[in-house]
C-alpha cells in the first residue's frame, strides 16, 4: 500500500491542532473524574457527620432515660415521647435500630402496612461489621439508577457495651453537582472552542513561518543543475540549524562547480576515446570480409574460366562496397556530432540486405523475403552495417556448432519492415541477456563489445527497435523493426 506523503508544514499544523484537542479532552476527562471523586467524598463526609450527630443524640437519650439501658429496652426508650421521630426530623434522615442479631427494633418511618423488606439485617453484613476495626460498615448500592450509601454502626452504653445496631440509609443525590458539572463543561467547551480556532490560526502562521526557510532551500535544491551555474542561497532571520543547512548547501555549490569542470573535461576525453574505439571496430568489420574475399579470389582464380569476367566484377563490387563503408566512417569521424551520419533515402530493403550478405562466403547463410520489393526510408550504408554486424555476430556463435545455419528473412508488416536473423548457435545465457546491448560488453576473447550497442543506436536513430530471443545451445533470433517512412 502506498503511503500518503505529508509535507512538514502540514505535519506541524496537524500536530499543533491535535495537541490542543488532546489537551482539551484530557482536561475535560480529568475534570469529570475530579467532580465524581469530589461528589463521592462529599456524600461520604456528609453521611459521617450525620452519623456522628445521631450517635451523640442517641447517647444523650440513653443518658436521660428512666429505663434500664439494655437491648430489650431500646424500643420503649426511643418510642417514649416519639424520640426516634424527633431525631429523624432534626437530622433529616431516616433512622433504623436493630438488635444485635439483626432484627428490627424501631424505625423512624411507620406505615399502615407491615413492611418486611427491612425487618432483618443480612448476617453477612453483621459479620463484616464485627470484623471491621472501627466497628463500622459502609455499604454502597444502586437501585433504579439511584445511588445509596448505607451505614451500619453499633449503639453502645456508657461502658461501650454494644446494645443495638444503628442503620442509616443515605440517598446520594447528585443532581446539584451534575448541574454544576454540566454548566462548567459548557463554559469550558466554549473556551476550548475559542482556543481551537486560535490554535488553528496560530498553527497556520507558525507552520508557515517555520517552513518558509525550508521551502526556499527546497526550491534552490530542485533548481540545482550540473550544466549551468547555480545560485547560492541568501537568507536572513533564520534559526541556527537553517543557517547551518544553507552554509552546507553553498559549500556544496562551490564543490559542484569545481567537479562539473573536471567532469566535463573528463567526459570529453572519454568521448573521444570511445569514438576512437568505435571507429577502429567499424573499420575492422569490412576489413575481415575483404580479406576473406581476396583469399577466396586467390584460391578460385582461373583465367580459363569462361565466367571469369563476371566473378571478377562481383569481387570488385564487394570490395568497392566495403571500401565505401570504410570511407564513410573515416569521413564521419571528422565531425563527432554527425557520427554516424544519417542519409535517409527510400531503399528496397530485400535488395540491400541481400547485397550486404554477398560479402560472406559461408554457404550456410540463407536469405528469404516475403516480397521482392519492400520500400522503407533508411540510410543505405547504415542498413548494411546493421546486417553485417548481426550476421557476423551469429557466425561467431556457430564456431562449435556441427551443423551451422543462419537464416536472414525480411517480413512486410503494415507500417514497418521486420528483419530477423536466426542461428542455431550457442545462444545467450540468462545472466548475459540484460547486458547484450551494453557498450564494451563481450563474451569473446577478442573485440571491444561495441557491435550490438552500435546496431541498437542505429536502429533507434531511425525510430526502430531491436529485440532478441535465445535459448542456450539451441540458438538466437534477433528481430529488427523500423518504420517504412
Amino acid at each position: 500500500m502506498k503511503l500518503i506523503k505529508v509535507s512538514l508544514r502540514t505535519r506541524i499544523f496537524i500536530s499543533m491542532i491535535l495537541l490542543v484537542l488532546g489537551a482539551s479532552i484530557l482536561i475535560a476527562g480529568v475534570t469529570v473524574y475530579q467532580y465524581k471523586q469530589e461528589a463521592e467524598n462529599y456524600h461520604r463526609e456528609r453521611l459521617e457527620r450525620k452519623e456522628e450527630a445521631i450517635r451523640e443524640n442517641i447517647k444523650f437519650v440513653l443518658a436521660s432515660t428512666t429505663f434500664i439501658v439494655n437491648t430489650e429496652n431500646i424500643e420503649p426508650i426511643f418510642k417514649e415521647r416519639d424520640k426516634i421521630y424527633e431525631m429523624a426530623q432534626v437530622h433529616e434522615m431516616p433512622i433504623k435500630i436493630y438488635d444485635l442479631k439483626g432484627d428490627l427494633l424501631v424505625k423512624s418511618e411507620e406505615s399502615f402496612f407491615k413492611d418486611t423488606t427491612d425487618a432483618h439485617i443480612d448476617p453477612e453484613i453483621i459479620k463484616k461489621l464485627d470484623a471491621s476495626s472501627d466497628r463500622r460498615y459502609l455499604k454502597k448500592s444502586e437501585v433504579n439508577g439511584q445511588k445509596f450509601q448505607s451505614s451500619y454502626t453499633y449503639v453502645t452504653d456508657n461502658k461501650f457495651k454494644p446494645l443495638a445496631i444503628l442503620y442509616l440509609p443515605y440517598v446520594q443525590d447528585d443532581s446539584l453537582l451534575n448541574r454544576d458539572l454540566n454548566n462548567f463543561l459548557m463554559r469550558m467547551g466554549e473556551i476550548y472552542l475559542f482556543m481551537l480556532v486560535l490554535a488553528i490560526l496560530m498553527s497556520f502562521l507558525l507552520s508557515r513561518y517555520i517552513t518558509k526557510s525550508l521551502k526556499i532551500i527546497s526550491d534552490k535544491i530542485n533548481q540545482t543543475r550540473l550544466d549551468k551555474r547555480n545560485q547560492k542561497i541568501e537568507i536572513s532571520n533564520a534559526s541556527e540549524e537553517i543557517y547551518a543547512l544553507v552554509s552546507a548547501y553553498n559549500s556544496m555549490i562551490d564543490e559542484l562547480e569545481e567537479s562539473a569542470v573536471k567532469l566535463a573535461t573528463g567526459e570529453r576525453e572519454q568521448a573521444w576515446r570511445e569514438m576512437a574505439k568505435q571507429v577502429a571496430h567499424e573499420i575492422k568489420n569490412p576489413l575481415t570480409p575483404m580479406r576473406l574475399s581476396v583469399q577466396s579470389f586467390q584460391r578460385n582464380f582461373d583465367k580459363n574460366d569462361p565466367d571469369i569476367d563476371i566473378k571478377v566484377k562481383e569481387y570488385s563490387n564487394t570490395l568497392i562496397n566495403q571500401i565505401d563503408t570504410m570511407s564513410s566512417i573515416a569521413s564521419a569521424f571528422s565531425n563527432f556530432a554527425k557520427m554516424p551520419a544519417q542519409q535517409s533515402e527510400t531503399l528496397n530493403v530485400p535488395k540491400i540486405v541481400k547485397l550486404a550478405l554477398d560479402i560472406f562466403n559461408e554457404d550456410y547463410i540463407v536469405f528469404s523475403s516475403e516480397e521482392e520489393e519492400i520500400l522503407a526510408k533508411f540510410d543505405r550504408t547504415q542498413l548494411i552495417r546493421v546486417v553485417t554486424n548481426l550476421v557476423k555476430n551469429s557466425i561467431q556463435a556457430l564456431k562449435e556448432t556441427p551443423d551451422p545455419k543462419i537464416v536472414v528473412s525480411i517480413h512486410n508488416e503494415k507500417d514497418a519492415v521486420c528483419m530477423s536473423i536466426c542461428d542455431n548457435g550457442a545462444g545467450i545465457s540468462e545472466e548475459n541477456k540484460d547486458k547484450v546491448f551494453e557498450p564494451k560488453f563481450t563474451t569473446k576473447s577478442s573485440g571491444m563489445g561495441l557491435g550490438l550497442a552500435m546496431v541498437k543506436n542505429l536502429v533507434e536513430t531511425y525510430n526502430g527497435s531491436i529485440s532478441f530471443t535465445s535459448k542456450p545451445n539451441k540458438g538466437t533470433i534477433f528481430k529488427v523493426r523500423f518504420p517504412k517512412s
